[in-house]
C-alpha cells in the first residue's frame, strides 16, 4: 500500500466548479479521476469504478466502489461510498437521477481512497468567483426546475442582455416545461 499512501500524499484535485446557487466551490469526481490518471500511470496503479443498485428498505441505493491496485504487487484496495437516489426530481429522466446519484457516490468513494477532505474551507465562501457564461451555463444545465431557472436569471443582472445567456435559459425551460 506504499503507492497508495504516496499517490494520497501527491494527489491535488481543487475545487475547481462554482455552485451559483450556493456560492461555493466544489469538486466532483471527474476532477479527482482526472488529477489521479497521472500519478496513477507513473505508480503503476489501475483505478476502477463500479456501480450496483441496492435496495434497503423502500428506497434505493448507489454503491459505488473506488478499486484501486497496484499492477506490480497485485495489492487491491476498496473504499465503498453509497448515495440514495431520490424518487423523482423535476426536469430530470429517471436514468439521469441514477446518474447524478452514481456520481455523487463516485465523489466519495474517491474521497474516501484519496483522504481527500471535502469539507468546506474557512475561506471558501470568501472566495466567490464572478459569473461567466461559462460557469452560467453549468448551473443552467443542471438545473432541474423552472424556479432554479429564474433564480440563475434574477441573480445575474449583467447577462440579462446577453443573447447566448437568454438562448441557454430558453432552451432549458422548454426542456423542463
Amino acid at each position: 500500500m506504499e503507492k497508495l499512501v504516496t499517490i494520497q500524499a501527491e494527489l491535488k484535485a481543487p475545487k475547481n466548479k462554482y455552485n451559483l446557487f450556493g456560492k461555493y466551490n466544489y469538486r466532483n469526481a471527474e476532477g479527482i479521476q482526472e488529477a489521479a490518471k497521472p500519478l496513477l500511470l507513473k505508480h503503476k496503479c489501475l483505478l476502477v469504478l463500479t456501480d450496483t443498485i441496492k435496495q434497503i428498505g423502500e428506497r434505493y441505493y448507489v454503491c459505488s466502489e473506488a478499486i484501486f491496485t497496484d499492477t506490480e504487487t497485485k495489492e487491491t484496495t476498496i473504499v465503498s461510498a453509497f448515495a440514495r437516489e431520490d424518487e423523482e426530481i423535476k426536469g430530470m429522466h429517471k436514468s439521469q437521477i441514477t446518474g447524478a446519484t452514481s456520481s455523487y457516490a463516485r465523489k466519495y468513494a474517491l474521497n474516501g481512497l484519496f483522504l481527500i477532505d471535502d469539507s468546506e474551507n474557512a475561506d471558501d465562501n470568501n472566495n466567490s468567483k464572478p459569473a461567466t457564461l461559462e460557469s452560467l451555463s453549468q448551473e443552467i444545465a443542471q438545473c432541474g426546475s423552472l424556479e432554479e431557472l429564474e433564480t440563475i436569471y434574477k441573480q445575474n443582472v449583467e447577462f440579462q442582455n446577453n443573447n447566448q445567456f437568454i438562448k441557454l435559459l430558453k432552451e432549458k425551460k422548454e426542456f423542463l416545461a
